[in-house]
């Protein structure tokens, strides 16, 4: 009997990882959807937050595992977790390589004076914005275009966080930026970290057909966020500028997922 190798399984194998998913995003969408219904800065965005990064954790891990398998679905977590704490906890320390921060209390529990759902965000995001970038490069995805476009594609995502985690007094920077108070150098330590993460993933998962799933969570995080800052957080410059870097990138990955079905 043949098996798949390093614990591979097939969707249509694994029934628990795919109930998983379904609850958890159903999950992150309630959390981002009471998000802007309670006072900013508030205990209950706080526990919002917790929320609705702990789903989308949930449910990329469930989506990986149901395409990769409980082994490399776990290196993959661990290890991205890991490696952005340590980031994380030297940029505070140094200022590199997103510039001078800082982390408040208000986010507990912290790990190294990092806040624990921080690593699991980056992880949440990372991948799907890997399967978006694959999908999106079509026939030129090979493992530097995924590591350059995955990278691109998750600080588009950071268009968004930032604004929204500085706002809520997650985090403050030294001096102010010209992005909503953020300095470009977070961008650019953003890109750089990001490289680093997509390099793990490109050794650790695999590139094999895009997975549709998970370039659906990256479209409705886009579509989420676009909305929920031009309607509801009335900051229609964050909007265009998260919408214009993140959207794009999601229309074209689904045009060509669609494409490749057809």
């Amino acid at each position: 009997m043949c098996r798949a190798p390093f614990g591979h399984d097939r969707v249509s194998d694994m029934v628990g990882p795919r109930t998983v998913q379904l609850l958890a995003s159903a999950v992150t969408a309630a959390g981002m959807v009471a998000t802007p219904l309670n006072a900013q800065g508030g205990v209950a965005r706080r526990l919002l937050s917790s929320v609705v990064v702990g789903g989308l954790f949930a449910t990329t891990t469930s989506a990986t595992v149901s395409r990769w398998g409980s082994v490399r679905s776990l290196l993959a977590a661990t290890s991205t977790a890991v490696g952005t704490t340590w980031v994380e906890h030297v940029g505070t320390r140094t200022g590199r390589p997103f510039g001078a921060y800082r982390y408040t209390d208000a986010l507990r529990p912290q790990v190294a004076g990092v806040p624990a759902i921080v690593p699991l965000a980056w992880f949440a995001m990372a991948v799907p914005a890997r399967e978006t970038a694959h999908a999106a490069l079509g026939d030129r995805s090979n493992p530097l275009t995924r590591v350059a476009g995955g990278a691109a594609a998750l600080t588009a995502w950071d268009l968004f966080l930032d604004p929204q985690m500085v706002g809520e007094g997650y985090w403050r920077w030294t001096r102010r930026g010209v992005y909503r108070g953020i300095p470009l150098s977070n961008f650019v330590g953003w890109f750089a970290s990001s490289l680093g993460v997509m390099t793990l993933l490109e050794v650790l998962l695999p590139a094999e057909e895009p997975a549709a799933d998970l370039v659906a969570e990256y479209g409705f995080m886009a579509a989420m966020e676009t909305v929920g800052f031009a309607a509801y957080f009335r900051d229609r410059v964050v909007a265009v500028a998260g919408g214009a870097a993140m959207v794009p990138v999601a229309a074209v990955a689904a045009i060509r997922l669609l494409g490749r079905r057809m």
